[in-house]
This record gives C-alpha cells, sequence and structure tokens, in this order.
C-alpha cells in the first residue's frame, strides 16, 4: 500500500535528518489525513490507494501552478521549494502512462463506446479515468481525446 510506503519514507527521513523530504512527507500524510476525515461520512469509500493517488495528484497539480506563478513573479527560490516537494511527491505515485500508450488506450476506449465526435467526449474521459486513473494525468489525457475526437 501507497500509504504504507509514505509512512516509511517518514521514519527514514526523521532517521536521516533530511529536514525537507520530512516536511513534504509530513505535508503529504495531512492531506490524507483531512481526506480520510472528509470520507467519514462519505456512503462509500473508494479503495485506499485510490484515495491517497487521487491525493497526490491533486498536490502535485497545485504545486505545479504555484511553481508556475512564482516563476512568473520573479520568486525562482520559492518555484524551487515547491519543485522538490514535487519530486517528493511523485516519488510515491506509481509510474504514469506513456503518450503512446494513452494514445493507444484512447483509441481502445473510443471504440468500445462508439465514440465518433467531440460531443462523445465526455464519455471517452469518463471511462479513461474509470480505467487508467492512478497512472495517467487527466489534464493531458483530455487534450489528447480531444485530438483524437476532432
Amino acid at each position: 500500500m501507497i500509504r504504507d510506503s509514505i509512512k516509511a519514507a517518514q521514519v527514514t527521513a526523521m532517521k536521516s535528518g533530511d529536514k525537507e523530504r520530512l516536511a513534504a512527507v509530513r505535508l503529504i500524510l495531512a492531506k490524507i489525513k483531512d481526506k480520510d476525515i472528509e470520507l467519514r461520512t462519505a456512503a462509500t469509500t473508494p479503495d485506499d490507494d485510490t484515495l491517497v493517488v487521487d491525493v497526490l495528484q491533486k498536490m502535485v497539480k497545485q504545486r505545479r501552478e504555484s511553481i508556475a506563478m512564482y516563476e512568473t513573479g520573479g520568486r525562482p527560490e520559492l518555484a524551487a521549494a515547491e519543485a522538490a516537494e514535487v519530486a517528493v511527491i511523485e516519488s510515491f505515485l506509481p509510474q504514469q502512462m506513456s503518450e503512446d500508450d494513452t494514445k493507444a488506450a484512447i483509441e481502445a476506449i473510443k471504440a468500445e463506446v462508439g465514440a465518433t465526435g467531440i460531443r462523445d467526449m465526455g464519455k471517452v474521459i469518463a471511462e479513461l479515468k474509470a480505467r487508467h486513473g492512478a497512472v495517467l494525468d487527466m489534464g493531458k489525457a483530455s487534450g489528447l481525446v480531444k485530438a483524437a475526437l476532432a
């Protein structure tokens, strides 16, 4: 489980004295805990690894947006700190699908659901997320789906 590897990384970072990595891992664990609390009242809860991957992907997306804002604002030191956090977070994410594999998956789903035009984009993206959401950047995938259906 990904959650266990994150907790083990916290212990390792504490023992080695790596303060930056420890801070990032603690931040990850706090976000996961927040999500756990949020889901206490939910009717259904997702698989633990799915939940953790979803939280990690959102964290990476937020940090990438922050990096872009810091770079345009002339704050390279803050952008570098965010980039270091992204590296730690991504170390816990499963290996992402390559662009070629993503295109092949899109074509397969497109054929399965009978998608012919751009108005079928929602069906294709929903199926793509259901099958490959944990190993796929949906931001990039939506552009590839749009190109495939155009």
